[in-house]
């Protein structure tokens, strides 16, 4: 696939992993990176992520694909004025919602050159100290709302995504933000709740913790995620957030009613049926 000049804005976990493959399979001639942050920027320079920082405008102007890596609450704000700069640059988010984002520049005149994705894959880590080699290999990528991109648009970001080791999946935003919600959001939620469960706990035993295994820690390791991106998940995907942890509320309420009655067929065949997740988790 022909090498392009890429700019990333946001070059923390998501954009710093994405600029380590980018190199390493010659997908870039140039890679320009962008973020908020001073530090960031000095740190993916120096990290040897990107080869330039520049201001936004001036990388868009300089690049031929723009890739937005930063949380999703910004980028429903900025992704229209982006579009506003472009003339064939291809944009391209990671975004882990998708609806509003798409909502968002709809109508917009260049909405062809914009292709909406997410691919799935994320650590509880942020920063551009965070990136990691080969993160998306084997991992899935979603993009959404494919007919509302330009032909060659699309082309090039499948080619890019395949490349860096990725399999495709097509879905529409909304659907999207529904499969999500239940594959990866609730998870979050759920890390969060446990760890502030154990966080007030220990006001009483602060010996707890000497007992965690590496059991606990996998289950709560999501819990150290970094609010600046969930929190605008979880609000930005509201109603469907609403509608699992809904559902979540009523398992546990389950578990609970059948341990207090004493009810071992029952908690039984509650944990045998969950058993059934294997069907999907290889």
């Amino acid at each position: 696939m022909e090498r392009k000049r890429i700019a990333i804005i946001g070059v923390g976990l998501i954009g710093g992993s994405l600029a380590i493959r980018l190199h390493e399979k010659k997908i870039s001639s140039r890679l320009i990176g962008v973020d908020a942050s001073k530090e960031h920027e000095t740190k993916a320079i120096e990290l040897e992520l990107v080869d330039e920082v520049l201001p936004l405008e001036e990388a868009i102007a300089q690049s031929e694909v723009v890739i937005l890596a930063f949380p999703v609450d910004k980028m429903v704000g900025l992704l229209p004025s982006i579009l506003d700069k472009v003339e064939n640059q291809i944009v391209i988010d990671l975004g882990s919602t998708k609806s509003q984002l798409t909502e968002a520049v709809a109508n917009h005149p260049k909405r062809g050159r914009y292709v909406a994705t997410h691919p799935m894959w994320g650590t509880e880590y942020s920063g551009p100290a965070a990136a990691v080699r080969n993160a998306y290999e084997n991992k899935a990528v979603i993009i959404c709302d494919e007919g509302d991109s330009d032909l060659d648009a699309l082309e090039w970001t499948k080619a890019m995504y395949k490349k860096i080791g990725m399999h495709l999946l097509s879905m529409e935003a909304k659907a999207h933000d529904l499969h999500a919600a239940y594959v990866s959001h609730i998870s979050h939620i759920t890390s969060f709740a446990l760890a502030n469960t154990v966080l007030e706990k220990e006001k009483e035993d602060n010996a707890i913790f000497e007992m965690a295994s590496a059991g606990f820690e996998s289950t709560v390791r999501l819990a150290k995620s970094n609010p600046a991106m969930w929190v605008p998940i979880f609000l930005q995907n509201k109603e469907n957030v609403l509608d699992v942890l809904n559902e979540h509320i009523e398992q546990l309420k389950k578990f609970r009613d059948k341990i207090e009655q004493s009810n071992e067929p029952e908690l039984r065949g509650l944990i045998e049926h969950a058993n059934n997740i294997k069907r999907i988790l290889k």
